[in-house]
């Protein structure tokens, strides 16, 4: 267990969960990690709502950890989801996952339950404490119900209960907002891949991307483009990687992700239900932007080489 913070910064991927007739492909979740790992992705997250926590079982969700930190050995932090319907199932997750060697945890407000913002603060406190691994707060009001304040964020963030938030409110006044409550020690990251780019103008400090699985090196080259004052760069890479972001959010993610890595021959396109597989319509969607895709993180990855 690495109980000192990593650096949370750059094109972070939410990693899907591969199966293969109903279990989990680990040959597949291999590949997709060394892909990220050759592409320049900043740190790796398992268990989230990309990689259907939710279905996994407890075992499943070690098995992911384990085959993460087991590829990554350090290279970038392997962060893990730890949620669940209570603050007790989440501290067993948090707890497991640092027996697995997770270097941070994600950490969202219970789903459904609508706590106060005392709840939550009360919540994170209890996870930290289980495990001493830094926590990324996760604020998902559509997935959780509820919203997290800059003052709640700001509590947590004092106290020394997290390092970093995923803010996925898509909300572009915020950042600024934490930046004069909590200063440069908290690291910001966008949860909303569409908005990442104008994210980072605001005072962001990365993503954590859906879209990066499908563009690993592209993803990897905006933010660090953005780190080096490259606005040509920067500004062009934004553009070319909007068609991908509408279509990984064309239906409930991870859908239309394991859609478009199926295409790409790097995993089946399987869900748990209540999921299903992609509809005729996102598969259509998803035919169509292969070959773009393709071509795009081809040409641009001797770009993100050079920039290493």
């Amino acid at each position: 267990m690495n109980t000192q913070s990593p650096v949370f910064r750059g094109s972070l991927a939410a990693l899907p969960t591969p199966f293969h007739h109903g279990e989990i492909d680990s040959n597949a979740f291999v590949r997709l990690c060394e892909r990220h790992l050759a592409a320049g992705t900043t740190g790796l997250v398992v268990c989230g709502s990309t990689g259907e926590a939710q279905a996994l079982r407890m075992e499943e969700q070690v098995e992911l950890v384990a085959l993460a930190t087991g590829i990554v050995k350090g290279r970038v932090p392997v962060v893990t989801g730890c949620g669940g319907p209570s603050t007790e199932a989440a501290v067993m997750a948090a707890r497991f996952a640092a027996r697995a060697n997770s270097d941070a945890l994600l950490c969202a407000p219970t789903p459904y339950v609508k706590p106060s913002q005392d709840g939550i603060v009360e919540h994170i406190s209890r996870i930290y404490d289980a495990t001493g691994l830094p926590i990324i707060l996760y604020d998902v009001p559509g997935r959780a119900g509820v919203a997290i304040r800059n003052e709640t964020v700001a509590k947590l963030f004092q106290r020394g209960l997290i390092v970093a938030i995923k803010d996925a409110t898509a909300d572009l006044a915020r950042p600024p907002m934490l930046r004069e409550l909590c200063g440069a020690g908290l690291a910001q990251l966008s949860g909303d891949d569409a908005t990442a780019a104008a994210y980072r103008a605001a005072g962001g400090d990365g993503c954590i991307s859906v879209t990066a699985n499908m563009v690993p090196a592209s993803c990897a080259l905006m933010h660090s483009a953005w780190d080096r004052a490259d606005l040509v760069t920067f500004g062009r890479v934004r553009d070319r990687l909007s068609p991908l972001h509408a279509a990984m959010f064309a239906d409930t993610n991870p859908v239309p992700l394991k859609a478009a890595l199926c295409q790409l021959g790097l995993m089946t396109d399987e869900v748990r239900l209540p999921l299903l597989p992609a509809s005729g319509n996102t598969t259509a969607l998803i035919q169509q932007l292969v070959p773009y895709v393709m071509e795009l993180e081809g040409s641009l990855t001797r770009e993100v080489q050079y920039a290493a």
